[in-house]
């Protein structure tokens, strides 16, 4: 996927998240616009530096590193970025995100069809040891607080 490609599936992405904040979760559109602009800004970044430096780190690294200098404790702009990008919700911020996975995986079915009934099974194993484990960490820390 090249740079404009990637820029306009994350802005797709964007206006998909902006409008389930707004709507999911009564964020106001400017906030949540913001938000998504300071975090794409902050990707596209990391992505170009993939590009640009020669030293051949995934692209997730350099999208990490940016992140984490512009909202480290010395960036003069952290305390702004973090208020915006808050208002931006996990859930609807991954909604988007993993419908776009769907789809790019349905492009692929030939491969999915070879993986054949051990993808459910593996499918089934992923998810029951995600959900356990979610499960057991939930129940630890509401013990340590008292809640339960």
């Amino acid at each position: 996927m090249n740079f404009r490609d990637l820029t306009i599936a994350l802005i797709l992405i964007g206006i998909m998240t902006v409008v389930g904040n707004a709507i999911g979760y009564n964020t106001p559109m400017g906030d949540a616009a913001i938000g998504y602009a300071i975090m794409l800004i902050i990707t596209l970044v990391g992505v170009g530096l993939t590009h640009i430096i020669p030293v051949k780190f995934p692209m997730v690294f350099w999208v990490s590193v940016v992140a984490l200098l512009a909202t480290a404790p010395i960036s003069p702009i952290a305390k702004t970025i973090t208020f915006y990008a808050g208002k931006v919700d996990f859930l609807a911020l991954c909604t988007p995100i993993l419908a776009y996975a769907g789809l790019s995986i349905g492009k692929d079915l030939e491969a999915f069809k070879k993986m054949s009934w051990k993808i459910i099974v593996v499918a089934l194993a992923v998810y029951t040891g995600t959900f356990i484990c979610a499960t057991l960490i939930a129940q630890v820390m509401l013990h340590i607080e008292g809640i339960i």
